[in-house]
């Protein structure tokens, strides 16, 4: 696993490099080709319902409900305009969603990672090393690496960009594991690269630049839009964007995407949809059994589980924004272990799956990756 660039396999409770298990090939998960199936469609089905969800919340103007500035509703409008008119600085690479699923009921939505999903080098790369190793006669869903390629040929073409650079938070090794193996890809597609901690990203008064004083065309970033808005610079950054032409990975426009509130809004046009849960500003019409999840959180924190008398909660740093109530759809359970489903796209398609497992109903930094195949 080392030598594929997934050093940290091992976390402590952290989330930081210790001696706990991460990535866990004690135990796999066997689909058949029909689960797969239901998987993939499900995740075509529910794309396609929250771009139609940001279409309409653009067009309702209920940038409020999503916590998003008043300064950056314009920039969020104008990116997604480019989107629909696919001009470069509309364009989007990836993401995650997230279902809960027992392999016999439909899958369920919990969330959609459409900002800055990680897990991706652990779904692609590692796990197609354990199935080559461990299965070799068997499949599994996973065409993550192949399409990331191609989708970066694609938005090199479509940007124009002679250069791309990819940011991180300097400390943070497992988003480095992920954005390096993501900057591998786009160096296969044939994009020059370079890469830099996002603490390191100047401003020239003009332009952004690199350490080396080199202006960024194109920034791919492992680096939350709500973080970015409130930074310093903030106001330089929406300046570039609706102005200079500055190109960043994920867009604007997944503000909306990633944003909790969205699964409100989902269940306000697409009431019933079997992948769907109710989901409400407030947890009036579900009683005593709900989630309540903080609309800019991330990695589980502070999540509230209730059902009934049964209480689990997390910590964290969120919840400011607001938060909304979502339906109990608890994780299947295989011995102590709850288990999530992550199913990755790639430029807008189904791509893979990669699980999580945890004894706590609650997914979090630190919950085990567990590989997969299937078999017909």
């Amino acid at each position: 696993m080392e030598q594929i660039g997934f050093r940290y396999h091992s976390m402590g409770a952290d989330g930081g490099t210790g001696t706990g298990t991460y990535w866990d090939e004690s135990r796999c998960y066997r689909f058949t080709a029909a689960q797969v199936d239901t998987l993939e469609s499900a995740t075509v089905d529910v794309h396609e319902m929250a771009m139609n969800a940001a279409q309409h919340v653009v067009a309702s103007n209920r940038f409020e409900e999503f916590a998003i500035a008043p300064q950056w509703r314009p920039v969020v409008a104008q990116s997604w305009q480019a989107f629909l008119e696919r001009k470069p600085q509309g364009l989007s690479l990836f993401g995650r969603m997230d279902f809960s699923y027992d392999g016999v009921d439909p899958p369920k939505l919990l969330e959609y990672n459409a900002d800055t999903p990680t897990a991706c080098l652990e779904a692609s790369v590692a796990q197609w090393h354990w199935l080559q190793a461990v299965h070799p006669d068997a499949d599994q869903f996973n065409s993550i690496h192949e399409k990331l390629i191609a989708a970066w040929q694609r938005l090199r073409i479509a940007s124009g960009a002679q250069r791309l650079h990819f940011t991180a938070v300097g400390e943070s090794e497992e988003d480095w594991g992920n954005l390096e193996y993501l900057r591998d890809t786009a160096i296969q597609a044939g994009w020059p690269t370079f890469a830099l901690a996002v603490e390191r990203i100047g401003f020239n008064g003009a332009a952004f630049v690199d350490e080396f004083n080199v202006p960024i065309q194109a920034l791919f970033k492992l680096y939350p839009w709500e973080w970015l808005v409130r930074e310093q610079f903030g106001p330089a950054l929406a300046q570039a964007l609706s102005t200079a032409g500055l190109l960043v990975l994920e867009p604007p426009w997944k503000m909306l995407l990633s944003n909790k509130a969205l699964l409100v809004v989902l269940w306000e046009l697409y009431p019933d949809h079997p992948n769907l849960l109710p989901a409400y500003p407030d947890a009036t019409r579900l009683g005593s059994r709900y989630v309540r999840k903080p609309k800019l959180a991330r990695e589980g924190a502070n999540v509230l589980w209730v059902d009934g008398d049964v209480v689990e909660s997390t910590d964290g740093d969120y919840g400011a924004e607001g938060s909304i109530y979502q339906a109990l759809a608890p994780l299947p359970r295989f011995g102590d272990d709850y288990t999530l489903v992550g199913s990755w796209l790639v430029d807008g398609e189904p791509a893979g799956i990669g699980l999580r497992e945890d004894n706590s109903r609650i997914t979090r930094n630190t919950s085990r990756f567990v590989p997969h195949y299937f078999v017909d």
